[in-house]
């Protein structure tokens, strides 16, 4: 008899916990640390790689011909170098994932690490526009482990630690956004700041080089660490209907036993006697060899997380590109002035304040709230980042005696705004995993989310630089005209995000 897949409840109005009841009373399950450090690991690479780049990527670009001078054409040409780094994500991304349902995570993921870190050297030793465009999408079209990632952290948790788990990458990301910049900022151009240490007149050819080595390194290590220990932890479709079984994706090895479902009277221990976690997600049809077509993952909780993720990616990408932007434009032009390693060392700090807040407050926020008021306060703090812009070049216009008091105390409440906003990312990837219509979609469900996200994130960042472009040539609304267009779009955003339950999907049999 042929099993149908499971229904979706949306429990939008009700009041339900996040934990069913009879999980309430049972302590979170433990994680498994050392899978969940090389993650996290893999994660701070792609962070460490983002944000390194961020604090001289403009000056790069104001360094190149094709700029010709003009300082206030710079957010066009960095616009193209970061959409097209997305672009070619989104047009990659599902297919890795969905590889990875069929031959493993940890393939995927190794595969990728490696190109990834092959196309940092090569962005460190472009000279040229369109180099640099080269090397972005390079690294774009091989980020499959952004998404294998998250399918691997979803079949490491369960309902009693999946908030815990998925603060952590939040988490892991903060730290790169800490450390990534300040390795941009203070390696850039190291010739200049150590001339007797860097003489060669490499370095002087190459002046951005050595942060993209030292992120290579990391990277390195990380690959590493993903080689030798991390295991496969998919779930195959062949296991029986009346038990939970974790396989190992390509088949060279023993299952592993995990603990069966409450409605089992059966109780398995592993072999020091200790439960292991539930799977809180269905398993897919008896009988099934293959990942189930891409047209069955469509269904409305899967469409309105996407959705919602891909707003929240928007708001904040077009944030956190305005913000170097922002910065390092002369106060003439509506920005602040500040050089690279200033930059560096703010977004380090932000970076360092994230990491804390998400993984101290975010799953106490969520079990206070729920995950629905902490995803809306998340897309709401976006207005409050693009609405701080203008009094900050006015701070700045009119400092007294030297003071930048003002200008200082209005980017410390906007990067706290944006620590806020990064809160969403952990929210919704906890909507999108407990959206999946069962085990063996999740790579394809991860993928199709990503890749959704990719596009907003290449129409962010380039929309966002190109309208703080448009604004500055023209004297819109005083050069003002972004962050109005942003700010209205925020609205948007909370008006497809208010269709998320209260708290996360719940299945039920049909």
């Amino acid at each position: 008899m042929s099993q149908s897949l499971p229904r979706f409840e949306d429990n939008h109005h009700d009041e339900t916990p996040l934990l069913p009841k009879d999980d309430a009373a049972r302590n979170p399950t433990p994680l498994s640390k050392l899978q969940i450090a090389v993650l996290l690991s893999v994660w701070l690479i792609e962070s460490l790689i983002s944000h390194s780049i961020s604090p001289y990527l403009n000056q790069l670009v104001r360094e190149l011909p094709i700029v010709g001078g003009d300082g206030r054409r710079v957010g066009y040409y960095t616009g193209i170098i970061v959409s097209t780094h997305f672009a070619a994500e989104a047009a990659t991304v599902l297919h890795w994932n969905r590889l990875s349902d069929h031959i493993g995570r940890k393939p995927v993921l190794l595969l990728c690490l490696m190109g990834v870190i092959i196309s940092v050297i090569v962005f460190g030793l472009s000279r040229s526009f369109w180099a640099l465009v080269f090397s972005r999408a390079l690294h774009g079209a091989l980020k499959g482990y952004v998404g294998v990632v998250k399918s691997m952290m979803a079949e490491l948790t369960d309902e009693t630690n999946i908030a815990r788990g998925f603060s952590m990458l939040p988490m892991s990301y903060s730290l790169g956004y800490a450390i990534g910049p300040f390795i941009g900022g203070m390696l850039s151009r190291p010739q200049d700041r150590w001339p007797h240490v860097f003489s060669h007149s490499f370095w002087a050819e190459y002046p951005y080089f050595l942060p993209c080595l030292v992120v290579a390194g990391c990277g390195c290590a990380s690959f590493t660490a993903s080689l030798i220990y991390l295991e496969e932890v998919c779930l195959l479709s062949s296991v029986p209907s009346n038990t939970i079984h974790s396989y190992q994706t390509v088949n060279s090895g023993p299952p592993t036993r995990l603990r069966p479902s409450e409605t089992e009277t059966s109780s398995d221990t592993d072999t020091a006697g200790e439960e292991l976690p539930s799977i809180s997600l269905p398993l897919p049809p008896k009988g099934s060899e293959k990942p189930p077509p891409l047209r069955s993952i469509l269904t409305r909780p899967v469409l309105i997380s996407i959705s919602s993720y891909a707003m929240l990616a928007l708001l904040s990408m077009a944030a956190v590109a305005l913000i170097p932007l922002v910065w390092s434009t002369s106060v003439e032009f509506g920005g602040l002035g500040m050089s690279a390693a200033s930059i560096g060392l703010w977004m380090s700090g932000s970076g360092c304040v994230n990491g804390v807040v998400q993984y101290a407050f975010f799953p106490r926020f969520v079990s206070r709230f729920g995950p629905r008021a902490v995803f809306l306060a998340s897309i709401s703090t976006c207005a409050l980042i693009y609405a701080l812009f203008p009094f900050e070049n006015l701070a700045s216009r009119h400092t007294f005696g030297g003071s930048k008091v003002t200008e200082r105390l209005l980017i410390v409440l906007q990067l706290s705004s944006l620590s806020i906003a990064q809160m969403g990312y952990s929210t919704i990837y906890m909507y999108i995993s407990s959206a999946v219509p069962n085990k063996r979609s999740l790579g394809a469900t991860n993928g199709l989310a990503q890749t959704v996200v990719s596009i907003q994130r290449m129409v962010g960042p380039a929309a966002a630089d190109w309208l703080f472009a448009f604004s500055l040539t023209n004297n819109v609304l005083g050069g003002y005209f972004a962050y109005v267009v942003l700010v209205v779009l925020v609205g948007v955003g909370l008006c497809i995000s208010a269709k998320l339950p209260r708290n996360t999907w719940t299945h039920s049999s049909n």
